[in-house]
């Protein structure tokens, strides 16, 4: 189980979250919300180990995840939203790299990576630099890194940053499947389609405040409105966004 408990991250002396507080159970899949600026990746970062928190704390299976940060990590896969890869290294050979960093054997690791690469469709591409694939194919390479030694937590940062459609709709049934199978998952996205089909609950973070922590049909309820995305829209948006797409093209015919 994953706790995070008031934590707070303040940069130069400005808070970019504060006393957030929420929990994800093996088997749930929890999706973290926010507008751009509102301290999603800040929240993740610090869970993964990545910054230390100003205040508050980060637990994992009930540890104080400072505690022991390379045996936690051993635990985590982990998806950024951008691919910062070794451009230099062809695909197989990152995922080779990843993989002995995390002391699998060899016989599994090359096991794990012929299926994946295959699956992922990107097999024809395996033994080619880095540097010459898409974003999409980056994408796929990070997705299989993070999967490759079967982590217990999965947190995932815009995970379907470039990927196609049908890999999109494939990694959706991935997620539900992980999570039935015990994996504690934290999936941040700013598409909510995803997130109301494949999510159990969802925190709103808006500021760096917390402004919901409940199931997706319970909020619907509470606001009686049809989609998660209006919900979203209630909680944070200061402004109409019909409204405000109007005023844009508005001014772009103005003469």
């Amino acid at each position: 189980m994953l706790e995070v408990i008031n934590l707070t991250k303040y940069y130069a002396g400005i808070p970019a979250i504060k006393d957030v507080n929420f929990t994800v159970r093996p088997g749930e899949v929890l999706g973290y919300l926010g507008p751009n600026g509102s301290g999603k990746t800040t929240t993740v970062s610090i869970a993964i180990g990545l910054i230390q928190a100003s205040a508050g704390t980060v637990r994992f299976d009930g540890r104080d995840v400072q505690e022991d940060l390379v045996a936690f990590r051993r635990r985590v896969g982990y998806v950024p939203e951008e691919p910062h890869l070794y451009s230099f290294l062809s695909g197989r050979e990152y995922l080779q790299l990843t993989g002995r960093l995390r002391q699998l054997s060899e016989r599994a690791l090359n096991r794990k990576i012929d299926g994946l690469l295959e699956l992922l469709a990107i097999g024809s591409a395996a033994d080619l630099s880095i540097s010459a694939y898409s974003k999409g194919m980056k994408q796929k390479i990070l997705i299989s890194a993070a999967l490759l030694s079967d982590p217990d937590l999965l947190i995932f940062d815009e995970p379907l940053s470039g990927l196609d459609v049908t890999t999109a709709i494939m990694f959706r049934h991935l997620v539900a499947t992980l999570a039935a199978r015990g994996k504690t998952v934290l999936y941040s996205s700013h598409v909510l389609e995803v997130v109301e089909k494949i999510c159990s609950r969802v925190v709103v973070l808006y500021r760096g405040r917390v402004v919901a922590n409940d199931s997706v049909e319970h909020l619907r309820d509470l606001m009686a409105l049809e989609s998660l995305e209006e919900v979203f829209s209630q909680l944070v948006e200061e402004r109409d966004p019909e409204a405000t797409a109007r005023e844009i093209v508005e001014v772009l015919s103005a003469q």
